[in-house]
């Protein structure tokens, strides 16, 4: 992170920003953008581009206009206008760039409709956001107790302060419609500022509270996806994934949004493959499929009545098959088209360091009282060798002959008779 409250705290342990992605340089890498045409000029007698993206508390972005012209790069504060008062957020695009953003969220190009920026954020102005985001926290406790005490089934995930801090808006999730006049009064009462909210899925509940994944990674949605698109259990069906709701499911409880990363490449690899419930007509008898390998082409075979014994083809012989079946021919056997299948040597890796092991934390700490013995045992063993091989000097500097070395016998002449 390159922003300074980043920075080591008292006794050098680091004190962390504490912004949750919303740092003062953009270095907190959520949902960032790289202008890859910052260093590219505009073409002759052409004005730039007066729209400008503003980015707020987790990932919430819209477009603003400059009409005033300000100097404004990619991570700067400003004051943004908002109803009623102002916002503060960061500018994370400007130019050309953001024609681009406004036309794939299929919004309408017209800078005169957007709200303004109004100027770049002061000292005062940041002094009293902070502020706000500091009473976060405890607000979001004590309305949770509150919503608790009305009996409402609804749960509150996410509160963001506005810039000048008068309004607060309270995120929240429910599976069924929910009356809350009464919790809007209390709030307004016991935390003296216009209240708004708003219900959010649970994957857009993830994204904001962010996390890590099942892969180790941070998530996806909360980094860098920004459309939710529909997730189906068929994806998994055809990536041969087994139907575990525990393992498809992310943090959300809904499907994983990366099973539609690769369907692609599944579904053009599978154009080759014919069904998975053919049947093959043999002399033998009707032949099923049991299994397949979309990426090495293999298909596993058996008898009805051999349903144990399996035979590996590859995917043009079983089209193959398939093609004589529908003239109306059988084929003799499945033996006949199988072919030899040459596996490639798998280079092995030794793991030196032995960080692989899962058993490598099993193992419990041996004592100080048995480290000790365990030493003193060893300078008694020491020492010991070392008069042994003292007196064995000693035997060789008298001419004696060490005892354990056995006697040459000269080999007896054989008698030639």
């Amino acid at each position: 992170m390159g922003c300074t409250s980043c920075a080591s705290g008292a006794n050098g342990q680091p004190k962390g920003c504490k912004n949750n992605g919303t740092c003062g340089t953009d270095g907190c890498n959520k949902l960032t953008v790289f202008d890859w045409l910052s260093n590219m000029l505009l073409p002759g007698n052409q004005e730039p581009f007066n729209g400008v993206e503003v980015r707020f508390k987790n990932g919430r972005k819209h477009f603003y206009q400059n009409q005033d012209n300000l100097s404004l790069s990619i991570g700067d504060t400003v004051a943004t206008e908002a109803s009623p008062g102002h916002d503060i957020g960061m500018v994370t695009l400007t130019g050309e760039l953001v024609r681009v953003q406004m036309k794939k969220k299929k919004q309408p190009i017209d800078v005169a409709a957007l709200p303004k920026i109004y100027r770049k954020a002061t000292q005062k102005d940041i002094d009293i956001w902070q502020k706000c985001r500091d009473r976060e926290a405890d607000i979001q406790k004590r309305s949770r107790e509150i919503a608790i005490r009305l009996g409402l089934q609804m749960k509150l995930s996410d509160i963001e302060f506005q810039g000048d801090g008068s309004k607060a808006i309270f995120y929240y999730t429910a599976e069924e419609r929910v009356d809350f006049r009464q919790l809007i009064k209390e709030f307004a009462r016991t935390f003296n500022t216009r209240i708004e909210m708003k219900q959010v899925g649970l994957r857009q509940e993830a994204a904001r509270l962010g996390g890590i994944g099942s892969c180790g990674r941070e998530l996806c949605c909360s980094t860098w996806l920004t459309d939710f698109r529909s997730v189906n259990t068929s994806a998994a069906r055809y990536q041969q994934l087994s139907l575990n709701p525990q393992k498809l499911a992310g943090q959300c409880g809904k499907l994983k949004c990366c099973l539609n990363y690769e369907l692609d490449t599944y579904m053009e690899a599978l154009e080759v493959f014919p069904r998975s419930d053919v049947k093959l007509k043999t002399d033998k008898g009707m032949a099923q499929c049991q299994k397949i390998d979309i990426f090495k082409g293999l298909m596993w075979f058996s008898y009805e009545k051999e349903g144990m014994n399996w035979h590996t083809l590859k995917v043009e012989k079983v089209n193959e098959i398939i093609a004589i079946n529908k003239k109306g021919n059988t084929v003799a056997s499945l033996e006949e088209f199988i072919e030899d299948i040459v596996v490639p040597d798998e280079k092995l890796f030794n793991n030196v360091v032995g960080q692989d092991s899962l058993t490598r934390f099993d193992k419990p700490k041996q004592s100080k009282t048995n480290r000790r013995k365990r030493n003193n045992r060893n300078k008694k063993q020491g020492g010991n060798r070392k008069k042994g091989n003292a007196a064995s000097k000693g035997n060789a500097q008298k001419g004696g002959k060490p005892q354990n070395k056995k006697r040459r016998h000269k080999p007896k002449p054989k008698n030639n008779a």
